[in-house]
């Protein structure tokens, strides 16, 4: 399903107060975390919270998540079991963490697929995978792919930083002067597997929540590359994201005017033209008309 991600906000799924106030935010997406934001001892509790969040509150058109914990886990089995029968009706996406192959992709789709029918639901739950480690990167292409629930794929830094054995501060990025973007290369891979299967990719969180400028930068890095949105753990991120991952209107402007001299061409039997010395090809058309698919244009 073509969902906005501009903006992914991520809520602790014990906070029952934090969780209201991102219902009613500016975020695309909200997510009740289930997995590192809930201590070891408050996750069956955080369970039930979110249950009767995701059935009680007035979530606008906001797209609905829950990130399970792992499946290394045996409490993620709980976490599907629980949300399904009890919240099923209100739960849009799933989000799935530390996938490793599509095998495991595989398994919860037919779990969900079993609840989904026991629970009588009419519509089926979407997943969002998160790479996040090295293996999970080496198998994303075939990842992205497992699964026709899979809407998107995330780009995790933080465990993928341990599971690569980088050297990156709490910001997640190198505290030295590293050479470009420290994570090109897996942002790239994951777009590329992301656009080849038809689904979305959305970049990892930026910790410093009181640096607007730096998760700015970061943004336009990954938008940059084709990413349709980003992580964000604090609200005030929201304004950011929503801005950076929506074309501004100079470049939807550009691209109607570009595709409308192009069409014109075209229906002369022109195949390619110039605007003030640049060639306009097909290959540029599809470009111009990726933007306004994106800004919601015809």
């Amino acid at each position: 399903m073509n969902r906005l991600r501009r903006s992914e906000l991520a809520v602790p799924g014990n906070n029952p107060k934090m969780i209201a106030k991102a219902a009613t935010s500016a975020a695309d997406l909200v997510f009740c975390d289930l997995e590192d934001a809930v201590a070891e001892n408050e996750k069956s509790d955080a369970r039930e919270e979110v249950v009767r969040a995701l059935e009680n509150l007035d979530w606008g058109t906001k797209t609905r998540a829950v990130r399970v914990n792992g499946l290394d886990d045996a409490r993620s089995y709980e976490d599907f079991v629980v949300l399904v029968e009890g919240a099923g009706r209100f739960l849009d996406v799933v989000i799935l963490p530390k996938v490793s192959s599509a095998e495991e992709v595989r398994w919860v789709d037919r779990l969900l697929g079993y609840l989904e029918t026991k629970a009588g639901l009419q519509r089926r739950i979407g997943l969002e995978l998160l790479i996040e480690g090295v293996e999970g990167l080496i198998h994303v292409e075939e990842i992205a792919k497992s699964s026709p629930r899979v809407e998107a794929l995330v780009f995790g830094a933080g465990d993928m930083s341990a599971s690569q054995g980088v050297r990156v501060t709490e910001t997640l990025l190198p505290g030295d002067s590293y050479p470009g973007d420290f994570w090109h290369y897996a942002r790239c891979k994951i777009v590329v597997a992301a656009r080849a299967a038809k689904v979305a990719a959305v970049d990892s969180p930026y910790t410093n929540f009181n640096d607007p400028e730096g998760y700015r930068a970061e943004c336009l890095r990954s938008y940059s590359l084709g990413y349709a949105g980003k992580w964000a753990i604090h609200p005030k991120q929201i304004v950011v994201a929503n801005d950076v991952f929506s074309p501004s209107e100079a470049e939807v402007k550009n691209a109607r005017a570009v595709l409308d001299a192009y069409e014109e061409a075209t229906a002369r039997g022109v195949g390619a033209i110039q605007i003030d010395g640049v060639l306009i090809d097909e290959g540029i058309a599809r470009i111009m008309r990726g933007v306004l698919e994106v800004a919601g244009h015809d």
